[in-house]
């Protein structure tokens, strides 16, 4: 019930995920980055513990197939879970447990991995990472959409998706990117309108926060 696909973009360091499901809030629950560490998706029967154990075995040092390894060996209930990540050195891994739903693939590409549960075809998820690799000029959060948006094209799921996220962190301890539609009938759609909106403002929003006397005007009634 649930598409994802998780990158790194080696000229930035960012890292990030986009993905979308039939159930709400999905970015609450399965989408965890963290600055200069790595990216996951913790998705189908969701555990939302597992994204920031993931985090912090990369951080602690394991590449990416030591730390799903470290996370998800003897994990109570581990067999409901899928889980794809990247590291902050592009190396991905992943885990599938052997109670996933219907039709479930991970695909994996140069510093991309795509990772669907219920999938209406296989191919949906090796689309994405095509399409993931055919983006490498543009910023990574459009490069994760992008793909979204064409896992949407080769089939996605068998029934409706009805939430969305996208997530990216570069070098702030807060996500650059953390976009929601938590539920919608088109989320994707959304999230794409999102996110053409939220791009022009991002770096004002880095400004505000790091530089406040040098931010621009909020554009708001009685900002002057």
């Amino acid at each position: 019930m649930t598409f994802s696909i998780v990158g790194y973009c080696k000229e930035t360091g960012m890292n990030g995920v986009a993905i979308t499901t039939s159930s709400i809030c999905v970015g609450s629950r399965c989408p965890w980055v963290r600055a200069g560490v790595g990216a996951v998706t913790s998705q189908n029967v969701t555990d939302p513990s597992i994204g920031e154990d993931v985090l912090s075995a990369l951080e602690a040092g394991l590449n990416a197939g030591d730390a799903i390894t470290r996370v998800m060996e003897n994990r109570p209930h581990a067999k409901y879970r899928q889980v794809a990540v990247v590291d902050n050195n592009g190396r991905t891994a992943h885990f599938t447990g052997s109670e996933i739903l219907g039709v479930n693939k991970v695909s994996q590409g140069e510093y991309c991995i795509a990772a669907g549960n219920l999938l209406s075809v296989p191919d949906v998820t090796g689309a994405m990472v095509d399409d993931f690799q055919s983006t490498y000029n543009q910023h990574l959060a459009e490069r994760l959409l992008s793909a979204l948006e064409e896992g949407i094209k080769a089939g996605g799921e068998v029934g409706p998706t009805h939430s969305a996220a996208l997530l990216v962190s570069h070098t702030c301890s807060w996500p650059l990117v953390d976009l929601r539609v938590d539920w919608s009938d088109c989320p994707v759609a959304q999230l794409r309108q999102c996110w053409q909106k939220y791009l022009p403002q991002m770096n004002d929003y880095l400004t505000r926060a790091l530089d406040p006397q040098n931010a621009p005007t909020y554009g708001v009634p009685g900002d002057l």
